[in-house]
């Protein structure tokens, strides 16, 4: 028996899924060696123990490479500008808090440019995941 993860007002009748469920058809272009496969290949493998459905998960990147992430989830996603992904995230869970949503950025995207969103979404505690990809390579 495994213990599923349900979210905080979840009901738990979330149809199971598979890391092939989450998994996009677009080819994933990153450099060879990237750690942003493992991280890909990670969070692939956690959504099914999540509980959450694809069609109500929003994947809202930035730029850089760590930006190319949604196009690798079967999910919703979009992009926004240098910097802003977490304030647009933050206007799209408060809009949308039946919404399961997570920020994708680097370190040049969300600890540079993009600091001060970055800064005031934790400090406003809004129901958002924040996934940093920290390559200590902005340049």
């Amino acid at each position: 028996m495994t213990d599923t993860l349900i979210p905080e007002g979840g009901s738990g009748d979330v149809p199971p899924t598979t890391r092939a469920d989450w998994q996009s058809d677009q080819e994933v272009r990153w450099c060879p060696g990237c750690g942003d496969y493992s991280i890909l290949t990670a969070l692939q493998l956690l959504m099914p123990d999540l509980g959450v459905r694809r069609e109500k998960t929003v994947f809202v990147s930035g730029i850089g490479c760590a930006a190319r992430f949604p196009y690798y989830m079967d999910t919703y996603g979009m992009h926004s500008i240098h910097g802003r992904a977490p304030a647009i995230a933050t206007g799209l869970a408060l809009a949308r808090p039946d919404l399961d949503v997570w920020v994708v950025g680097g370190d040049g995207d969300m600890l540079s440019i993009g600091g001060n969103h970055l800064i005031h979404a934790l400090r406003r505690n809004i129901d958002i995941n924040i996934l940093l990809f920290n390559n200590q390579i902005y340049g």
